[in-house]
């Protein structure tokens, strides 16, 4: 079924991309036919590549190659690009969309940025792919920690379709969909939450989800980061994006 359905997904974009670059070849005296077929072969080709590289993460995953980095970051810059990109999303699609930071978040953490917005990435992009109508939301909030410790809990609530209770034990697993149809409505190879979970894993972290059909969805996410105290305290992040 994986192979079958891959062979779709990437067989698609590269049919889109050698056909407009054929019409757009034939059409040099029309610069808006050429611009048009230009545009068309950017959103195929950024399709793809957002499929090879499930497919790689999900390779480097399972033998082990994945390995996590250490760094300083700023939350209010982590997050922020995280808003920036969800908010054109759900925007398009005329959803609402929130992020609400608690108070009590620190100014800084240690830990490895990249992959933690992707797990939040896949989550929300998901969640904006899946809701047709209504609102994406985002709390975030530290859990009890010790010192320089702390576990960040992000939960992510959208209004979408939801998920089916006999589908939610396999929802984590590689190329699971809830059903053949998704693939065809919405797209992609049902390698994004696997990769979020094993992302998860690595970091020491753990993710739930709950989930009613026709009603909407919440994954909660743990993530336990070390505190930055070297950062000097900055005004505070704006509560609420919407």
């Amino acid at each position: 079924n994986f192979l079958s359905r891959m062979s779709h997904e990437i067989r698609t974009p590269l049919n889109a991309i050698i056909g407009m670059d054929t019409i757009a070849a034939q059409s040099i005296a029309n610069p808006e036919r050429v611009a048009d077929c230009i545009s068309k072969i950017g959103i195929s080709a950024r399709y793809l590549l957002s499929l090879i590289n499930d497919i790689l993460d999900m390779s480097r995953i399972e033998s082990g190659k994945m390995l996590l980095k250490n760094e300083k970051f700023l939350f209010r810059d982590f997050i922020g690009g995280i808003n920036n990109m969800i908010y054109n999303q759900t925007f398009a699609k005329g959803l609402d969309y929130e992020c609400t930071v608690s108070s009590e978040i620190a100014e800084a953490y240690i830990g490895d940025a990249m992959k933690l917005q992707q797990i939040l990435i896949n989550i929300l992009g998901n969640a904006v792919k899946f809701t047709e109508k209504g609102k994406v939301s985002v709390d975030i909030h530290p859990l009890s920690g010790k010192g320089s410790q702390s576990v960040l809990r992000f939960t992510v609530n959208d209004t979408g379709v939801g998920i089916g209770e006999n589908f939610l034990p396999h929802i984590f697993e590689p190329f699971e969909q809830a059903d053949g149809s998704s693939t065809a409505t919405f797209g992609g190879t049902g390698l994004g939450l696997a990769i979020t979970k094993n992302l998860v894993d690595l970091m020491g972290g753990s993710i739930k989800v709950r989930s009613i059909v026709g009603v909407g969805s919440e994954f909660t996410v743990d993530i336990p980061l070390t505190i930055d105290e070297s950062v000097l305290v900055q005004p505070k992040l704006e509560h609420n994006f919407d």
